[in-house]
Formats: C-alpha cells, sequence, structure tokens
C-alpha cells in the first residue's frame, strides 16, 4: 500500500513478476484486499495466481516511523514483518515509508549479530558493462569510521553473492586518492580500512572514478552517498528531456534495478524507491528473489563469525 502511486502501480508489477517466475514460486500481497481484487480484474487477471493478506492499514510516507510501525499492527508493513519473521514469506519487498521499513527490520527480525548498522545500496553502472555498489545511501546519514569499514565487508559479500564479482575491489569515496585527503571521518576509516584483512581494500576513490573499474564497491558515509544518488538521478532525467539517453546512460533508469536489500539483517528485505512505476516494482520483486536465493543473509552471518578475509574469500568457503 506505499508508494506514491500505489496500490495500483504495485499490483500491476507484481503481475509482470508474476509472469517472470516459476510456478513453483509465490507473490503474496499484502494490503487492502478489496482494492487488489478490484485491481486485479481491471487488470484482467485471476486473484487465484496470487496469495492476498488483508491489511486495513496504512502507515503513510510523513509519518513517524517508530511511532507507527507499533500503532498500526495491521498496516501492510507490519503484516509483512510477521509473516517474515514466522518463516510464511521468504521476502519482503515494499516503496512504502522507508524509515518503517528499517524500524521493521531491526525491531521484528534484527541486525545481525556483530552489525553495528545495517545499510542500504545503490548500483552504479560501469562503462565496461559491470556493475559497482554504492554503499550506504541514506541508512546512516551520521556514520562513524568503525561502520565504515564494515560497509566494506557487507558491500564485498552483496557483490559476490549477488552479482558474482568473486573477489571485489573495495574503495573508500574521497576527495583524493592520497592516504591523508579528505575528512576526519574518511582519514580514520581510511587507516582502518587499509588495515582489515576481511576483503580487498584498493584505498581512495574520487567520484570520477565511480564509472570506471577502479572499484568494484564503493564506501561511504549515508549523507554523501545519498547526495551521490540523487545527483545521478537528476542527472537522468536531465539526459532523457534532452534526449540524450544511449545504452549506457539508459542504465541509470532505477527502474532496471527495483529496490536495494536492507544489508545486516536477519532477513531478506527490499525498499524500493518511492516513485517506482510497475516496472519498478517487477525488477524489486525479481530481485528479492535473487536475493533470497543467494543466501545472502546467510552469507553475512558467516563472514562475520568468521571475519577472516582469508577464509571468506579464498578457502571457497559457501
Amino acid at each position: 500500500m506505499g508508494g506514491d502511486y500505489a496500490p495500483d502501480v504495485t499490483v500491476e508489477g507484481a503481475l509482470l513478476a508474476h509472469k517472470e517466475i516459476p510456478d513453483t514460486d509465490r507473490i503474496v500481497l499484502i494490503g487492502k484486499e478489496e482494492s487488489m481484487r478490484h485491481i486485479l480484474d481491471k487488470l484482467g487477471s485471476s486473484p487465484d495466481h496470487f496469495d492476498i493478506v488483508h491489511a486495513d492499514q496504512v502507515i503513510e510516507m510523513g509519518e513517524s516511523p517508530t511511532k507507527a510501525f507499533s500503532s498500526k499492527p495491521n498496516s501492510s508493513i507490519a503484516l509483512g514483518f510477521k509473516l517474515l519473521k514466522s518463516g510464511k514469506i521468504d521476502a519482503f519487498s515494499s516503496t512504502g515509508n522507508t524509515g518503517a521499513m528499517l524500524v521493521g527490520s531491526i525491531y521484528s527480525i534484527n541486525a545481525v549479530q556483530g552489525i553495528i548498522r545495517p545499510a542500504t545500496t545503490a548500483i552504479i553502472p560501469k562503462e565496461n558493462g559491470g556493475v559497482g555498489i554504492l554503499i550506504d545511501v541514506g541508512t546512516n546519514p551520521d556514520s562513524k569510521p568503525d561502520v565504515m569499514v564494515q560497509f566494506g565487508l557487507l558491500g564485498a559479500i552483496y557483490a559476490r553473492y549477488v552479482f558474482g564479482i568473486q573477489d571485489p575491489k573495495v574503495g573508500l569515496l574521497n576527495i583524493g586518492e592520497e592516504e591523508e585527503k579528505g575528512s576526519l571521518l574518511c582519514q580514520s576509516a581510511f587507516r582502518l580500512m587499509k588495515a582489515t584483512q576481511d576483503y580487498r581494500f584498493i584505498g581512495n576513490v574520487e567520484s570520477r572514478d565511480l564509472f570506471k573499474e577502479k572499484a568494484d564497491v564503493i564506501v561511504c558515509d549515508g549523507f554523501t552517498g545519498n547526495i551521490v544518488l540523487k545527483n545521478m538521478e537528476a542527472m537522468y532525467r536531465l539526459m532523457m528531456k534532452r534526449g540524450l539517453v544511449d545504452d549506457f546512460f539508459a542504465r541509470f533508469n532505477y527502474e532496471n534495478y527495483g529496490g536495494t536489500p536492507i544489508l545486516g539483517v536477519n532477513g531478506t528485505v527490499l525498499i524500493g524507491h518511492g516513485i517506482s512505476n510497475a516496472t519498478a516494482i517487477k525488477n524489486m520483486i525479481l530481485h528479492s528473489k535473487k536475493v533470497f536465493e543467494a543466501g545472502l543473509a546467510q552469507q553475512i552471518r558467516n563472514a562475520i563469525e568468521e571475519y577472516s578475509y582469508s577464509s571468506f574469500f579464498n578457502n571457497g568457503k559457501e
């Protein structure tokens, strides 16, 4: 029920995803049942294609996340986390109140033991056709150095198990390549990342190198990451208006990716853009299936328990 164009585009996106998944998989729609059935009827689809869970409350986009999550137990977000926690669904995705999704993740399924702060990511299209991962993009605006070191590990695991990058190169977003460059936060994070053996740290990365092959995972605090992400979105829209989009720049369209997993929690939870259309919803659902099948949450638990580069990346342990 969340998002600027819900529930119509949500149901339409679910229907598009239904057409691309095997019969052994099942999409669960959580929201106002009468509305969802009406939309499916309007789209010429049978409700029998889905499991429908009625939720008569909605957490609005402007509500306080913590207060709304506790005061609206029959909201689609609260019921989604209840189903996820009980194991009745394998993955939960929403384009609704992002804060409520984060609150639900922390208080319902909890962070992985040892994770300081869960994080979210953005996909960076690379000039060579591949992708990079920017972490964090807004979940942690006031990150500390030890948190950013752990972002590198979370991003490396995501890159390896979901995108197939076997030995991801992890860089720190900064205003220069030299070790002493940047804010006190970046300087402190650099020293800690340089000392870690938990992933392949390649040093500072400047913003002009984001789309090159220098790094597969780019670490930054959530404040900086969100600014970078919104700037890329604005540039894409500007180029679209001017008719300047080619095959490479078309990959900046958020619809292609749908949503981002919340890395570091005990389950598969994805959050999508509030302005998502049906295509973005479809791709968010398909990506949630991919993240779940990669066993990402378990891989993060394994890595936190091991916390050793040699045992995690090089001995083939899954």
